[in-house]
């Protein structure tokens, strides 16, 4: 079982490296019980999962596939160790920052219970831009974090409810495949020939599940 250790949530700030000048990128915790929901298509929809969440950009973030993005604190503690800064939740632009969940090693669809109420189903994995590269300030970071292939999860709000810091991450159902969130990632970026073993993973976005369709029949 693991935990959530803060629930962050990010207010828009000026960006000069974000396509429309703005970004929620930058989180940070907040204490009390958050709203989790469905928030719907991308264009059109609520944006963030996360009520009081602002999302800038809803071409390139929000919607129901991206719902809710988490990042685990033992990866973060990692990034810390090798950058020699401090890293505090939400820098990563993380909503939920975990402790005790494998979430770059989580399943595709693999179904977390956290708290008493919400039911979260990863979804697929964080890709790298140029917002994050001006929020980290590391040179090469775009090229760093993706040599890494520790991307974080978003996911989907299968049943809405309350969140807080300190609420319990249970698994409530796994695959029965082998397509990770790390795995995904390095087929997305710098693998593509693992782009075939992606089409057993159907709870992927369609777009995605596509982009593997193609390669197989290429």
């Amino acid at each position: 079982m693991g935990t959530v250790l803060s629930v962050n949530l990010g207010r828009s700030k000026r960006c000069d490296a974000a396509d429309v000048g703005v970004t929620g990128i930058d989180k940070h915790p907040v204490a009390g019980s958050v709203e989790l929901r469905a928030p719907g298509p991308k264009e059109g929809g609520l944006g963030s999962g996360v009520v009081g969440d602002e999302i800038c950009d809803r071409r390139h973030h929000g919607g129901d596939d991206q719902a809710v993005y988490a990042y685990a604190r033992e990866d973060l503690d990692g990034w810390a160790a090798e950058l020699g800064r401090d890293i505090a939740g939400g820098v990563f632009g993380e909503n939920l920052t975990t402790a005790g969940v494998d979430v770059n090693g989580a399943r595709i669809g693999e179904r977390w219970q956290v708290g008493d109420e919400v039911v979260l189903e990863v979804s697929l994995p964080r890709i790298p831009c140029r917002t994050f590269a001006d929020q980290m300030r590391e040179q090469g970071w775009i090229k760093t974090f993706t040599q890494r292939a520790l991307p974080g999860a978003y996911l989907r709000v299968i049943v809405p409810g309350l969140v807080k810091e300190g609420d319990p991450v249970t698994v409530l159902h796994r695959p029965d495949h082998d397509v990770t969130v790390a795995l995904t990632f390095r087929a997305l970026t710098l693998e593509p020939e693992l782009l075939p073993s992606l089409l057993v993973a159907d709870a992927l976005p369609e777009k995605i599940l596509n982009k593997a369709r193609l390669r197989t029949a290429g």
